[in-house]
């Protein structure tokens, strides 16, 4: 059994995203690494490229591009309305 994220905890990470979305270079290292892992939970939804990114994310944090943290911003932000 998997445990949900609360109501409060996904809507944070939205706003997260959408910040990211707006201005990635914004982030703080703690939130790249939380969306990150987020999106590297998402084994069924996720595409390999945004694993991949990801995956680099959680581990160098600084060294993810702003377009990469677009993509795994978009991802977040598509799961609002893929659900």
């Amino acid at each position: 059994m998997t445990d949900k994220p609360t109501a409060a905890a996904r809507e944070h990470m939205h706003k997260l995203a959408a910040k990211g979305l707006k201005e990635p270079k914004l982030l703080q290292k703690e939130e790249v690494i939380a969306i990150a892992q987020h999106v590297a939970k998402e084994h069924g939804r996720a595409s390999g490229t945004e694993h991949e990114i990801a995956k680099k994310a959680e581990h160098n944090p600084e060294g993810v591009t702003a377009a990469e943290i677009q993509a795994l911003c978009a991802h977040v932000t598509g799961e609002r309305t893929a659900r």
